[in-house]
């Protein structure tokens, strides 16, 4: 098991104004890496969402997860991740997402469930501050008796470990089922009924503003790690926006598994 300890870093925020999600996908990318190089602190980065989408896991089926008619039917761009997982269906108001980028020395020694578990310790403990039963469920999501509230997904790059987590702040799942191939059988018999069962958005649980849910979550990590306010670098910045134009938004790297 890892000795590190999250007090033994000083913890950095970063929440800037609604980006596109394949800025997004880029910077988990280069804060990932720079993490790693020692440049950056350890961060959470809390996302603001410019535009719906799907987001992939790095090594799904393009055509088996997403139905590209609906999805450019509905306005959805599709960006494919660095982590493995599942689908996401995003929308903006709907969403709350964030990515931890912590120092390899954290997980170090950890079976994935371990790792996964302990980083989602903090944020389990923000939903119980805010009455809702929520629990790790393995491998990857946060749930609650009601329902699924969260999925998670990691990757491990050189001395850093990236976790990002979607959480259902609410959901349409109506339109999800059109995007989205994946439970499509599944679901299929009362289909819309059967996805409001599965998720069970936090707005439904707490009654609170999405924004209100993420300020609790927020000071929930600064009192169990500590975190000061952040900013990206223009530096970040500028080789995410490149990254996100040459990659993450390219048909290339969208189909790498067709």
């Amino acid at each position: 098991m890892s000795t590190a300890s999250w007090r033994d870093h000083d913890w950095q925020l970063v929440h800037t104004g609604p980006q596109s999600p394949s800025l997004h996908m880029a910077l988990d990318e280069v804060l990932t890496a720079e993490v790693s190089a020692g440049r950056r602190p350890p961060t959470l980065r809390v996302w603001e969402w410019a535009s719906p989408a799907v987001v992939i896991g790095r090594f799904q089926s393009l055509r088996n997860e997403v139905d590209a008619d609906e999805a450019v039917r509905h306005g959805i761009e599709v960006v494919r991740r660095i982590s493995g997982g599942g689908a996401m269906f995003i929308e903006p108001g709907n969403t709350i997402t964030y990515s931890v980028y912590a120092p390899l020395a954290l997980v170090e020694g950890m079976s994935f469930q371990d790792s996964y578990e302990l980083m989602d310790r903090w944020v389990i403990a923000a939903l119980r501050g805010l009455g809702v039963e929520a629990s790790y469920q393995p491998l990857n999501d946060i749930t609650s008796p009601a329902g699924k509230i969260a999925g998670a997904a990691q990757a491990r790059r050189g001395n850093a470990v990236l976790h990002h987590v979607t959480m259902a702040y609410d959901i349409d799942a109506a339109k999800m089922l059109q995007v989205l191939r994946i439970g499509r059988e599944k679901l299929s018999d009362k289909a819309t009924q059967s996805a409001n069962k599965r998720v069970d958005p936090l707005r439904s649980q707490t009654g609170l503003p999405r924004a209100t849910v993420i300020e609790r979550m927020v000071d929930s990590f600064r009192d169990m790690h500590g975190l000061a306010d952040g900013q990206l670098t223009a530096d970040e910045l500028g080789r995410a926006t490149e990254l996100a134009r040459s990659k993450f938004a390219s048909p290339e790297w969208t189909g790498i598994v067709p």
